[in-house]
């Protein structure tokens, strides 16, 4: 298949929610609002939906992101990735 002919799955510019599953440690949702506020000027702590595991362990954020290509979200992904208190980016 070409690139003429793929079907796009998200339309761009859009607010996209990102799922980051983490340790639940002090600093995990500012390393994770630092990571998104690279590539997202307007990204701040009331775009973040936290809930914590049932016996405390982890911590899930459901951020909601504004990007205006699958470029910039795939270099969200990948920073989000890489934190080392990142479990999983969904």
């Amino acid at each position: 298949m070409d690139d003429l002919k793929k079907e796009h799955l998200i339309d761009f510019p859009c607010h996209f929610s990102i799922k980051v599953i983490g340790d639940a440690v002090e600093n995990f949702s500012d390393a994770v609002l630092k990571s998104i506020a690279k590539y997202d000027a307007l990204f701040n702590s009331s775009c973040i939906e936290m809930k914590g595991s049932s016996k405390g362990k982890y911590i899930s954020l459901t951020c909601k992101v504004f990007v205006l290509s699958q470029k910039q979200l795939d270099k969200i992904y990948i920073e989000l990735s890489g934190l080392k208190v990142t479990k999983f980016v969904l």
